[in-house]
């Protein structure tokens, strides 16, 4: 990772200058994509940069990465890896530039832009005291996206005459006490003579519009872009802080036909080889050499192929993207995918996706509640970075003005990461689901923290907006969700795989009640057998019952069970961590929408559990 070059070098007397790019570091490629991604701040020893959008990047290195229905619902070609992440292949890669801006000297308590302390190439020191800079500590951000440095200067001048008039001619100066870890041992003045204030205040909510701030519209992880106009309130955040950036990453199964060996070989060539006629497609074949590299196949075969794909791809494709909606589609085809069996195809050591029953039988099954169990053998998954947020989490509700580009002009890729692994899949019996569901109980706890939900939504929608979406809060997800997450717990201690590296896939809706559980790592956690073997129809019997068992009593009960709200927004009823969340990096839904009493009933026997009932 590299910023924009603040010097230039001349290779010879006479010649053109050359830029020389200073190398900061290096990231994992999958940390590009869900923690350093573009507009995040990254921490580099004593200095700390944004990193800059796609355009800026060098992706000579980048390979690209192929899913077909993921591109599609995002409205782009392909995606393509991070840029290598190994020093000695890199050229370039990845720019960031720095930000914040202000940075502070600890011996001569300085506060000022960090090109006024003239410090050396490749250094953040002050001048004067040979001392490492501290980055300013504080940000401001607004929700949708925009930030900029905090305005030191108008904090420490405010209700004084000099606010008013402009600058006053003095210096900055940061003093820290030491003697709390407060706010109130921050402190700001200034050499004019304006009486030092501390920082306590600034992160209320109306701390900076009443000082007559506004948002600055600044976007600095895009070179050269305008400051927009923005009229939403500008938030106080600590840089290092989760509200900082929270990215909105969207993931797709490889499910066949795209999965499989022939369909990988084509979908590079696919742009260029679906409007060929039979002749076309043969002489690019011959010109690319793919006959040769893949005997197996005919050109009748390859023909055919093409032909198939563009079928499927007949649909017209949305105009507009909803990021938070456009995996509806895509989770139904893999739904249905995961019913059928997929077996592992002689030869074909490029298939992606393998699917069976287990080979004895449910029968150990049955009366447990569940209806169906799948094997996935083998699964790729592509995860793909669209957009991200400031200050809220992202939400259904949200416009599109609160999600942030990630480039300066509208490119044909996003950044993505492929991870391969495999998973089990469980779908609930559908007679005793509907029996259930019929139950008045389990359907008022779901509309409590639907109601929760909605008016959270109702709050964060757009002014103006024509529809606000609603909580998909109802008893099925509670059951599906929670129960996805005992599961998981449950296998992390009998698997040996830690919880953080397994993650739910959550299929609800009218007609869907399943999910998967699987590995899906870039390390080798993701593929050593053990996840499959937990879907062993006796072992799975056994995990359901020692988990469910986990689920029926919480060391914070009876306040766990009796809660009538709990978690972030109040989106959960009887779910805390010393019972059924996870790390987030494993849920879909942030640890949301959670409630352990539809699985096992309330103590008292007033709700009937899901796995309570014959």
């Amino acid at each position: 990772m590299t910023p924009p070059p603040p010097r230039m070098r001349r290779r010879t007397p006479g010649a053109a200058p050359v830029r020389r790019a200073r190398k900061l570091g290096e990231i994992r490629r999958a940390q590009l994509i869900t923690t350093y991604g573009v507009g995040a701040m990254i921490a580099v020893d004593n200095e700390s940069f944004i990193v800059s959008g796609l355009d800026s990047w060098d992706i000579s290195q980048a390979p690209k990465v192929w899913e077909r229905r993921l591109s599609r619902s995002l409205g782009v070609k392909y995606f393509r890896l991070p840029p290598a992440p190994d020093p000695d292949e890199a050229q370039d890669g990845v720019r960031a530039v720095r930000f914040p801006v202000f940075y502070s000297c600890p011996t001569c308590k300085s506060l000022q832009p960090f090109a006024g302390f003239n410090s050396p190439a490749g250094k953040a020191e002050c001048s004067d005291c040979e001392e490492a800079l501290v980055p300013s500590r504080f940000v401001v951000a607004c929700d949708h996206g925009h930030l900029s440095d905090f305005p030191y200067w108008q904090w420490v001048h405010r209700g004084n005459e000099h606010a008013a008039g402009g600058r006053c001619g003095g210096e900055l100066r940061l003093r820290a006490e030491g003697s709390t870890a407060s706010l109130r041992a921050v402190l700001i003045g200034c050499t004019c003579g304006a009486k030092e204030v501390s920082m306590e205040g600034a992160f209320r909510r109306q701390a900076l519009k009443k000082l007559g701030i506004r948002c600055s519209g600044k976007r600095p992880w895009l070179s050269g872009a305008p400051a927009e106009f923005c009229d939403r309130l500008p938030r106080t955040l600590q840089r290092g802080s989760s509200s900082v950036w929270f990215p909105i990453v969207h993931s797709a199964l490889s499910i066949p036909p795209w999965s499989e060996a022939l369909n990988k070989i084509v979908t590079p060539y696919y742009d260029r080889l679906k409007d060929e006629t039979p002749e076309g497609i043969r002489a690019i074949l011959r010109f690319e050499k793919l006959l040769d590299k893949y005997p197996q196949f005919s050109p009748d075969q390859f023909i055919d192929r093409i032909a198939e794909l563009r079928r499927l791809e007949e649909a017209p494709q949305t105009e507009q993207v909803d990021p938070l909606d456009a995996r509806k589609e895509i989770y139904q085809q893999e739904y249905t995918t995961l019913h059928h069996t997929h077996p592992e195809q002689d030869g074909e050591h490029l298939q992606d996706f393998v699917c069976e029953p287990p080979s004895e039988g449910i029968e150990p099954l049955k009366d447990s509640g569940l209806g169906n169990v799948m094997l996935v053998k083998r699964l790729r998954e592509v995860r793909a970075l669209h957009t991200f947020t400031r200050v809220d989490e992202p939400s259904p509700a949200d416009d599109m003005l609160r999600r942030s580009p990630l480039s300066g002009r509208p490119l044909e890729w996003l950044p993505a990461i492929e991870v391969s692994g495999e998973g089990v899949f469980l779908r609930l019996d559908d007679e005793r689901l509907r029996r259930w569901e019929r139950s008045e109980q389990p359907t008022l706890r779901a509309e409590r923290i639907r109601d929760n939900h909605n008016a959270l939504l109702r709050e964060r929608a757009a002014q103006g907006a024509t529809s606000i979406p609603t909580s998909p809060a109802s008893p099925r997800f509670l059951l599906v969700h929670t129960l996805a997450h005992i599961l998981i717990n449950e296998w992390s201690l009998d698997g040996g795989y830690p919880a953080a590296a397994l993650r739910e896939r959550l299929y609800i809706g009218k007609d869907m009640a399943g999910l998967l559980i699987y590995t899906a790592t870039s390390d080798s956690a993701g593929s050593l057998g053990g996840i499959v073997a937990q879907g062993d129809p006796e072992r799975l019997r056994e995990a359901l019952a020692s988990a469910l068992a986990r689920a029926a009593w919480c060391s914070n009960d009876p306040l766990c069970m009796e809660s009538t709200a709990s978690g972030t927004d109040n989106l959960n009823l009887a779910a805390c961590h010393a019972c059924v969340l996870l790390p987030e990096t494993s849920c879909e839904m942030n640890n949301a929408l959670l409630d352990r009493a539809v699985l096992i009933g309330t103590h008292g026997g007033t709700v009937p559990g899901y796995f309570s009932q014959q």
